[in-house]
């Protein structure tokens, strides 16, 4: 089960390029339900995605690289690329109805930065354990807008967009 929140950003932190990244490359066989092909650093994996906005059932299939581009080549839409950088988040904040964490609890934000067409695009993700801590969970000041539940901004929908000048 995957329990995320996702976040615009007013800006990118001064330091984001000093953590680790993975490069991410995904394209879409299927938007609904959502299967994918992704390309993270040099490991290849299918996945499928369950409906939902916070939570979701996701599993991930391991594929060599030759089955990940047959795949690829099947896919329907844009490819999207990214950097995701892991920023850890040590001793985050919750709403006093939220979990109360043990002391230097650190959660990771997934930073992406988007290549072209979508590189004026920054997405921070944040996974959870439980529905209670993503629920209450208190964004850090860098956070922006909480689109979890818009659609809009879900790779897959991304992917289907056109892109097409007129």
């Amino acid at each position: 089960m995957e329990i995320e929140r996702k976040f615009t950003l007013k800006s990118l932190p001064e330091d984001y390029e000093k953590y680790p990244f993975r490069h991410i490359e995904q394209a879409y066989l299927n938007t609904d339900p959502v299967v994918r092909v992704r390309k993270e650093n040099d490991r290849y994996y299918l996945t499928y995605k369950g409906k939902g906005m916070l939570a979701r059932e996701e599993y991930n299939l391991e594929l060599n690289r030759e089955s990940y581009l047959h795949l690829r080549a099947k896919a329907d839409g844009n490819v999207i690329s990214k950097k995701r950088y892991l920023i850890p988040l040590t001793n985050p904040k919750f709403r006093e109805d939220g979990p109360k964490p043990p002391d230097d609890y650190t959660l990771t934000i997934e930073l992406d930065v988007f290549d072209a067409p979508f590189d004026s695009l920054l997405i921070a993700e944040v996974e959870f354990g439980s529905r209670q801590a993503a629920e209450a969970f208190i964004p850090p000041d860098w956070f922006f807008e909480d689109v979890t539940f818009d659609p809009a901004y879900h790779n897959s929908t991304l992917s289907a967009m056109n892109l097409e000048k007129s």
